[in-house]
């Protein structure tokens, strides 16, 4: 693919955004950048990225001025499909790529794809772990924080990429091919963005574009829609499931997963080797082993690649406990998917923090579990009212502007014994640059309670 003496627009000048600049600026493309920021300040930094990049940037208008003479435009993730820059560009015939689909067309190491509404990146991290734990060399990146284009533009010396995919990525794919893709689940989450949950459904499953006979598509077997997706992909297709049998996969009996090959091999993993919380991270582990598995790991090499697994930062991370309360940090909880995983991995009553900025969450869908799991609803950030009117009257609710007096609010309302558990349900940007942001504040205010 020759893209030398073209121009490209890039909105959006955040890692994504300056990964994909780097990476075409290589190959002799003119790059525009336009920016719902103020640009003004961010040139300084170009100095630091290269010659090539210095010599091709040139910085628009945040308007359809910024699409003159374009050949292709490359969105930052969080640009939705309906913004005005990418209609208009879709009106003019001006080809529409994701940084995931430029990446791809260069990629030469086989790539192991993974999506889901909630568990993508324990997932994709456990994978990387077991790959490199058994004598794999693996890339791990994507959505995860590591754009592709960066590991496309060096030597591709990795075994396996191991990719992290989101819907926004997704939305904008055409080639984009994955040897092993994985789609973990599907709930209700950024409708804001793609306009219905059938078209988020739809974007996620693209995932499985482009692949052959000789690939594997892993499906969970308890989504309603997975066994008629199944039979559409020409792929070889592997299940796991918490609450059935299946015939090829994973899926768990009593305190063992049982792995079917389909050939009539049968292997177990003992449940104990997990230590992640939550019945959730069991199906992200088994989604994990089918992919290992495809790439020859070992039963042995899995086992104990699982076992020295403690998780990822802010999802579901124990942060302290202070006088028989204990904290936990689940601040990558952006939608109410992943409330309800959360609520559900404790025994434990809780205090249960919510709130931020609303992507137009089913917070209903909460109702018939608050009741015998949460003392306290602690509400906070922009969406407090909207959560109160839908959830409110069920428990105990308090409302807080900001998390750090929700944070306040919450210890006094816990006594010995309780948890007091961040997942809010909401993404961080009323308060916050990201998540991580939100979960290191939660972590460091909890710190100073102590």
């Amino acid at each position: 693919m020759d893209l030398s003496g073209q121009k490209t627009l890039i909105i959006g000048w955040g890692k994504t955004g300056i990964a994909s600049a780097r990476f075409l600026a290589a190959r002799g493309v003119r790059i525009a950048v336009t920016d719902a920021k103020d640009l003004s300040l961010e040139k300084d930094v170009l100095p630091q990225l290269g010659q090539d990049l210095r010599a091709s940037v040139e910085w628009g208008r945040y308007d359809t001025s910024a699409l003159s003479s374009v050949d292709m435009v490359v969105p930052s993730p969080g640009v939705p499909p309906l913004h005005p820059l990418l209609k208009e560009a879709l009106e003019r015939g001006i080809p529409v790529v994701s940084e995931l689909e430029l990446a791809s067309r260069y990629l030469r190491t086989p790539m192991i794809a993974i999506t889901g509404t909630n568990g993508k990146t324990t997932t994709t991290t456990l994978i990387g772990e077991i790959l490199a734990k058994s004598g794999r060399k693996v890339f791990v990146g994507g959505n995860i924080g590591n754009p592709l284009a960066n590991y496309v533009a060096g030597p591709q010396d990795a075994d396996y990429a191991v990719v992290e995919v989101s819907s926004f990525q997704l939305q904008w794919v055409e080639a984009f091919h994955a040897f092993a893709a994985l789609l973990l689940n599907t709930t209700c989450d950024h409708v804001d963005y793609h306009g219905s949950f059938e078209a988020y459904r739809a974007v996620k499953e693209r995932i499985f574009n482009n692949q052959g006979k000789g690939d594997l598509a892993v499906l969970n077997a308890d989504e309603p829609r997975s066994a008629v997706l199944a039979e559409s992909l020409p792929s070889r297709v592997r299940f796991f499931s918490s609450s059935q049998s299946v015939d090829v996969g994973l899926y768990r009996e009593g305190e063992q997963l049982i792995y079917r090959n389909g050939q009539g091999g049968r292997e177990s993993y003992p449940l104990n080797i997990i230590r992640l919380p939550g019945a959730h991270n069991i199906e992200n582990v088994m989604a994990a082993i089918l992919a290992c598995r495809a790439c020859g790991c070992t039963r042995e090499e899995v086992i104990q690649a699982v076992a020295n697994f403690s998780g990822i930062a802010h999802r579901i991370e124990f942060t302290r406990e202070i006088g028989g309360v204990k904290f936990y940090d689940d601040s990558k909880g952006t939608n109410v998917g992943a409330v309800k995983r959360a609520i559900e991995s404790f025994s434990e009553p809780l205090v249960l923090l919510m709130g931020g900025r609303d992507k137009d969450g089913d917070f209903e869908s909460l109702s018939d579990l608050l009741p015998n799991r949460v003392k306290v609803l602690v509400l906070f950030g922009e969406a407090r009212e909207k959560i109160r009117e839908r959830i409110g009257e069920i428990v105990p609710t308090l409302m807080a502007p900001t998390l750090k007096e929700a944070i306040a609010a919450a210890r006094g309302q816990a006594g010995a014994g309780d948890v007091v558990l961040l997942s809010p349900g909401c993404a961080s940007f009323d308060e916050f640059n990201n998540y991580k942001a939100r979960g290191e504040f939660f972590q460091e205010e909890v710190r100073a309670l102590a």
